[in-house]
């Protein structure tokens, strides 16, 4: 199937394109952020790095898992698009958190 240039196929796909990129890039900036501030707090040792080195792992296997759970379940969808922008925001959220959590200190 061929869709023309500018029809309005072609124009919604670009526009989701164009938000999953900024979604992309907004996930890149706040997790270099979290690395910073989670390697700052570990460095600096003490109880307050050994809580955050458990939270960081505990937090990485719960969120995979809940993942897993939505993606066998359907909760992702059924197309790739759908899949990758929902596993996106998922993410997205986890390390918005964290990094709103984290720059508080």
């Amino acid at each position: 199937m061929i869709i023309a240039a500018g029809s309005r196929r072609t124009d919604d796909a670009q526009k989701s394109m164009v938000g999953f990129g900024m979604n992309a890039w907004s996930l890149g900036k706040d997790a270099s952020s979290v690395i910073a501030l989670r390697t700052l707090t570990i460095a600096a040792g003490g109880v307050a790095a050994e809580v955050e080195a458990r939270r960081m792992v505990s937090e990485k296997i719960e969120t995979v898992l809940a993942l897993q759970a939505l993606a066998l379940t359907g909760g992702l969808g059924l197309t790739a698009s759908s899949v990758a922008t929902k596993m996106l925001t998922h993410y997205r959220r986890k390390v918005h958190a964290n990094r709103r959590r984290l720059a508080k200190r």
